[in-house]
């Protein structure tokens, strides 16, 4: 963003250290529990044995940031690599969902809370009982679609490559996620279709913001544009404390606050700040593409 050279500096050290200690050379990707001395921490809820979309996820975010600011092929190959394994391994093509947790050797396994995880504490039994393994995060894949749209960008590769699988993430939330009745997106729900917890939160419905612009913008407003507009919505009438500024962390599905405090330790404005900075972009985007 300033041009620094120490902040590229800095993030080259990162990717450095990341693919010298979490990156497993033997059977591919990253694990992401680790000791202070990068020794893996243990298995079940510490998280030492397991891989998860998450990470890949983000790190597919953060190699794509790397690579526009470097221009190295060594990060241009490294993504390409993420990209590959979440392609592979860690997306259910037959439906377009995520596939959340897995064992080192890439099999799926029901996603269990790790210790270091927040917002279990909503669920009755404090998120001990591992969820099913087709559970699927509707913000998640929405979130995976308009990211991987901007490594493809970024990577300068058509959209194509990968058109099926992301038009399916979007399609799969669009059909089960979205509320129509009270507005906004619910959490999660199975692969096959359905919903299982309707709440609202605050980052899944960020994030589907900037995915149904770019859906609109790049496959057609008719079946996106009115998504964009439903969750548009919601946020600004429901999710936003306009008084403070900042967005509501839970709410049920009709919009009354489950939790009333503006924060916690896995809440920050990393969400929502950036869908209201890209969604100014992609409007702006679609306001030039209707005047063409």
């Amino acid at each position: 963003a300033t041009g620094d050279p120490d902040g590229l500096e800095l993030a080259e050290e990162t990717f450095d250290l990341l693919q010298k200690y979490a990156a497993d050379t033997h059977l591919g990707g990253y694990f992401e529990m680790f000791k202070r001395n990068w020794d893996l921490e243990g298995p079940g809820s510490a998280g030492g044995d397991r891989k998860t979309l998450d990470v890949h996820m983000h790190l597919m975010e953060a190699f794509t940031t790397l690579l526009e600011a470097s221009g190295q092929s060594i990060h241009r190959r490294k993504l390409l690599e993420d990209i590959e394994i979440l392609d592979k391994h860690m997306f259910d093509h037959r439906h377009g969902t995520g596939i959340l947790q897995f064992t080192p050797d890439w099999k799926t396994v029901p996603p269990i809370r790790f210790d270091i995880a927040w917002g279990w504490d909503r669920f009755p039994d404090g998120g001990k009982s591992a969820k099913p393994a087709d559970n699927t995060s509707y913000g998640h894949n929405v979130e995976f679609a308009w990211l991987l749209l901007r490594a493809l960008d970024v990577l300068d590769v058509p959209v194509g490559t990968h058109e099926n699988l992301i038009r399916k993430a979007l399609d799969h939330a669009v059909d089960n996620g979205i509320d129509w009745d009270f507005g906004g997106i619910y959490v999660e729900g199975p692969a096959s279709g359905g919903v299982t917890d309707t709440a609202k939160e605050f980052w899944q419905n960020a994030e589907t913001l900037i995915a149904m612009l770019d859906a609109t913008r790049l496959f057609g407003a008719q079946r996106y544009w009115p998504v964009y507009l439903n969750v548009h919505r919601f946020v600004m009438d429901k999710l936003i404390n306009h008084e403070v500024g900042e967005w509501w962390p839970l709410m049920t599905r009709e919009g009354e606050l489950i939790w009333t405090h503006m924060g916690h330790s896995g809440k920050a404005n990393y969400h929502t700040v950036r869908a209201m900075v890209q969604s100014i972009e992609k409007l702006e985007k679609l306001l030039l593409t209707l005047k063409a």
